[in-house]
């Protein structure tokens, strides 16, 4: 399972790698949320799959019992999700306002208006 998630993660960095080096606004904004789902996976992946019970402890005891999943990695995932929704309307709100001036999501013509 973990080599499969390692091939997805490869193939999300290098899809998202690949649309953020096109000169489209648009697909450098998909090629962002891919960047951030691998990223998402690979923390997920990294943290390994050796828990199947949910980390809580129990009652009378003062420890988490073996075998429980990692609640870190899930803690950081969920940061994760959250930062990457705020930089991906960010871009969105940047698209929309550069779109509306200039009037097209095409980079060098976007470079050609600085004056």
């Amino acid at each position: 399972m973990e080599t499969v998630l390692a091939v997805v993660v490869g193939g999300l960095y290098a899809a998202g790698i690949y649309l953020m080096l096109r000169r489209s606004l648009v697909k450098l904004l998909f090629g962002l949320a891919l960047m951030s789902h691998a990223a998402n996976l690979l923390i997920f992946t990294a943290a390994g799959f050796h828990g199947e019970a949910p980390p809580l402890v129990p009652e009378g005891s003062r420890a988490l019992l073996p075998p429980y999943a990692d609640p870190l990695p899930q803690a950081l995932i969920l940061t994760a999700i959250v930062i990457s929704f705020a930089v991906l309307a960010f871009g969105l709100a940047l698209f929309r306002r550069a779109y509306s001036e200039v009037g097209t999501d095409d980079l060098d013509q976007m470079k050609a208006t600085d004056t």
